[in-house]
């Protein structure tokens, strides 16, 4: 069954249990769809208000963009699930034989770089969102203000617990080369959506200090 699919309580059955997947990939890409999809709200209020009747068009084209995201991360919670199977199974492989680790190693090289795909996705869209939120605090309706802080928290959050899920895989890489170059894609997201996700937020701490109006 589709993780994406399940009702809130099933998933975080699933993520309490004792099974591999879903696991802390699935969950960040989960929390990414929220944040978005705050965003997403936000678009939806400023659209219904006339108030902001000048910048609908710019509002309903961030609108769009936000909806894509938000579906794309929605399939990455299976598809991170679908990723790690491939790894969970290499781990069960034997290794009496020589012939035997050959092929553990083998295998688990390859699905080791199939489960940094999902997570490293993840950090892709919830970058992009964290950017969707500056737009929708500069162009959105302030009585959301808190909607847009609360949304691109997820986000941040979401970016930075997915990177550990491309760390933890990349450290046992035996291609050293292709495991700095996963690295680097991480902290390079890193790096530029952590510091912009938090001038997000201190802009709607500043404006709620300031006391912005409803509307």
């Amino acid at each position: 069954m589709d993780f994406a699919k399940r009702s809130c309580t099933e998933f975080v059955g699933a993520l309490a249990s004792g099974d591999p997947v879903p696991g802390g990939g699935g969950a960040s890409a989960l929390a990414g769809a929220l944040g978005v999809a705050l965003g997403n709200m936000v678009a939806s209020l400023t659209l219904g208000n006339r108030k902001y009747a000048d910048v609908h068009t710019d509002i309903a084209a961030l609108r769009e963009r936000a909806t894509r995201l938000q579906d794309e991360l929605l399939a990455l919670v299976q598809k991170d699930a679908e990723g790690f199977e491939p790894l969970a199974r290499a781990y069960k492989m034997p290794r009496g034989s020589e012939a035997e680790r050959a092929e553990k190693a083998r295998t688990m090289e390859a699905a080791l770089a199939e489960a940094c795909g999902a997570p490293l996705s993840v950090m892709e869209k919830c970058r992009e969102a964290i950017d969707l939120h500056r737009a929708f605090l500069e162009k959105g309706a302030s009585g959301a203000v808190s909607d847009v802080g609360a949304g691109v928290l997820l986000c941040a959050a979401a970016l930075r617990a997915a990177s550990l899920n491309v760390f933890i895989n990349t450290k046992s890489m035996a291609d050293r080369a292709r495991a700095t170059a996963f690295d680097r894609r991480a902290e390079a997201l890193l790096s530029g959506g952590l510091p912009a996700a938090d001038a997000v937020y201190t802009a709607v701490l500043t404006r709620l200090e300031r006391g912005a109006g409803n509307g």
